[in-house]
């Protein structure tokens, strides 16, 4: 399976990168590729004037268009994800997603965004053609305490919600999702 994971924080300690980069963790198995496509390192102008020909946009652009499963994690702003995320998605052709998995991640603030996934993400995801979307994990905050050493330690919900949104992949996989207690602390993004 070919994975392609797109963070969309402008932070580098960002909470929202951390949770995509511990979902793929938790997807442990045989015969996976990954392309991580960290937005925030991708050529702002080439992003502003939508220069598909650039070669770090087009080679970002392809990697999605060749996964089986994108990873989408995005801090939460004002009700709606990452002016950084529109920015990119933006630039996918217009059935860019159609017979892909997709995996909504987000955090925010607090649970006042929560909603933020199904009426702000979700139709632009469709919109690109996405059909097959997992249920989308939220964390707030407080639900990934930072860690003295780097990263996050997310709350037991959180890594319980985070399975079971994988478990439809356990059959692609040929795996069982990690079901165990606590995150790797370290596990830095």
């Amino acid at each position: 399976m070919h994975i392609t994971s797109l963070s969309a924080s402008p932070s580098e300690r960002s909470r929202s990168a951390w949770l995509t980069q511990f979902a793929l963790t938790r997807l442990e198995g045989r015969d996976t590729h990954h392309d991580a496509i960290l937005v925030r390192d991708l050529p702002a102008a080439a992003l502003l004037t939508a220069d598909v020909q650039h070669a770090a946009i087009a080679a970002a652009v392809h990697a999605v268009e060749r996964a089986d499963l994108v990873v989408v994690g995005t801090p939460i702003y004002k009700a709606a994800y990452s002016g950084l995320l529109k920015v990119f998605l933006d630039l996918l052709p217009p059935d860019a997603l159609r017979g892909k998995l997709v995996l909504p991640l987000a955090t925010g603030g607090s649970p006042a965004h929560f909603l933020a996934l199904d009426y702000a993400l979700k139709p632009v995801l469709s919109s690109l053609g996405a059909r097959h979307v997992l249920d989308g994990v939220f964390a707030t905050d407080a639900q990934l305490h930072r860690h003295e050493a780097g990263g996050f330690v997310p709350e037991p919900d959180l890594i319980a919600r985070l399975d079971r949104a994988l478990a439809p992949l356990a059959p692609l996989l040929s795996i069982t999702p990690r079901t165990r207690s606590h995150a790797p602390a370290a596990l830095s993004c």
